[in-house]
């Protein structure tokens, strides 16, 4: 296994454990465990920044004239990298909602 193809299943293992943290703290946020789903981001982030930095790294190999072959393993590692960042995104949404609706089914009771 070359460098590139080292760095790719880095990125997509790193980025797909900050994805399965995000959907988790999903799920937490479902049952009213906030603390836990906050754990759960937060956990997601660290791992998400190790995938990052390796992308960051495939980027400045390339800046400095090193040879970076788009692979589709290459595009797949982007791919997940993206997904993961989205994710994010929903997964703090959808914790901000959770936090709505049982708010207001505690003022309902």
């Amino acid at each position: 296994m070359n460098e590139i193809e080292l760095a790719c299943f880095k990125i997509i293992s790193n980025v797909g454990m900050a994805r399965s943290s995000y959907i988790e703290a999903i799920s937490k946020a479902k049952d009213g465990k906030f603390d836990m789903a906050e754990e759960c981001i937060k956990d997601g982030q660290e791992y998400f920044s190790k995938g990052h930095k390796g992308h960051a790294e495939l980027i400045e190999k390339e800046a400095v004239g090193e040879s970076v072959v788009c692979s589709l393993l290459l595009v797949h590692a982007e791919d997940q990298l993206m997904s993961a960042e989205n994710f994010k995104i929903i997964a703090n949404e959808m914790i901000d909602n959770y936090k709505r609706i049982i708010a207001l089914e505690e003022k309902l009771k």
